[in-house]
């Protein structure tokens, strides 16, 4: 599965219990197809004392979300879009939105 989500886009969930909510793509796990949003399908993790500069209890962090299961947030037309590619006159390929053809790369 090719990412066409990458680091630090805003993203808006489709499916699932956090559906239309929308946050910024932490990171992304090419491997299992996954993203991880800020403050989007946190889980509690109970975690035990590795010495004294460590605390056990429960850290409540951000679980992997499927990519499929993403949209990127276009800035210009402020709605969720479907992503293709364009290359431009010096050869560079950009991503590029389907509903008003705006550059989503520098």
């Amino acid at each position: 599965m090719r990412a066409r989500i990458k680091k630090n886009d805003t993203v808006v969930v489709i499916a699932g219990k956090e559906r239309n909510k929308q946050g910024k793509v932490l990171r992304v796990i090419p491997s299992s197809g996954r993203a991880i949003v800020e403050n989007l399908n946190m889980v509690k993790r109970h975690t035990r004392a590795t010495g004294p500069q460590a605390a056990s209890g429960i850290v409540e962090k951000e679980a992997p979300i499927h990519m499929s299961n993403l949209m990127c947030l276009c800035e210009k037309c402020n709605a969720p879009t479907r992503l293709g590619k364009k290359t431009l006159d010096d050869g560079r390929g950009v991503r590029v939105c389907r509903r008003c053809g705006d550059q989503l790369d520098g």
